[in-house]
């Protein structure tokens, strides 16, 4: 596995593997790798030539007061991990190299980003285009690979790549839970002991929801009661939305009559922690 830091480094790679005919497959992330991400570079191995992951904490996705500076980072467990699954590249390029002295270009994907995560984080999905947006360019992948944790992000970037014709894949990949249900975070290192048994409100929630629909429910203002029951119940928590909506475009749903995702976002102590299914009426 090599290590690669250079831009210019990286397009000769992706260049050549193109020219030769080979198969790129693209996980970005911003390191802290834990089994989500792992799950995720493990269905790109199954799929293309040449696997490179990218690890980048992205500052423009944070606003000001957010956790950039102590988001976690541990590159060589990064490392360790990524080699083991078998990946072929890990791109790791400085702030200074994807931002620029003088840098003012944006990527904007408007309405879907202005609900859900994005009213209490107005920012937070133009810096997630704009650094997928250079990602891209700069490694020139055939197959992206996103986890469904991150709902909203991932259509915010199949949507991207649709309105600007980009030649690229986008797979999505299905949360991975801790044994107890916790969604898998590099944020869950953040919670103590007690927060963490507070965090388990939020998959506890989601499945009264889907067992609420299953039973006949299909009243969202009834779901969304019992849902912030359940977190409330907890300590520690806080909660940013809970929301029963279309799927794709995210607006809010009353009545359940097919395909919906019930998303939620809960600050547990300082940490804020999104989790998503998506239900279907049987």
């Amino acid at each position: 596995m090599k290590i690669v830091e250079s831009i210019h480094e990286m397009r000769d790679i992706a260049e050549r593997t193109r020219i030769d005919g080979k198969i790129i497959g693209f996980v970005p992330t911003m390191g802290c790798l834990h089994e989500g991400h792992l799950s995720l570079m493990r269905k790109a191995r199954e799929e293309v030539d040449l696997l490179i992951i990218s690890i980048f904490v992205n500052p423009a996705q944070f606003a000001q007061g957010e956790d950039y500076d102590r988001y976690p980072r541990d590159l060589d467990e990064d490392i360790r991990k990524a080699s083991e699954i078998g990946a072929d590249i890990i791109f790791y390029p400085g702030k200074e190299k994807i931002y620029p002295d003088n840098y003012h270009t944006v990527v904007i994907v408007e309405k879907i980003t202005n609900k859900l995560c994005g009213v209490s984080r107005p920012s937070f999905f133009r810096g997630v285009a704009t650094v997928v947006t250079k990602l891209f360019n700069i490694v020139r992948p055939h197959k992206a690979y996103f986890g469904e944790k991150d709902y909203q992000q991932l259509v915010v970037i199949r949507k991207m790549v649709k309105d600007l014709n980009m030649d690229i894949k986008i797979i999505g990949i299905p949360i991975i839970r801790e044994s107890n249900g916790l969604a898998m975070s590099s944020r869950n290192l953040y919670l103590t002991d007690r927060e963490r048994a507070s965090a388990l409100s939020l998959s506890r929630s989601l499945n009264r929801a889907k067992e609420m629909v299953d039973s006949g429910e299909r009243a969202a203002e009834r779901i969304i009661s019992e849902m912030k029951s359940i977190i409330e119940s907890g300590r520690f928590t806080e909660i940013d939305y809970i929301a029963v909506c279309d799927p794709e475009e995210f607006e809010d749903v009353d009545k359940i009559k097919e395909r919906v995702l019930i998303a939620l976002a809960v600050r547990i102590g300082k940490t804020r922690l999104i989790d998503n299914c998506i239900v279907e009426v049987k």
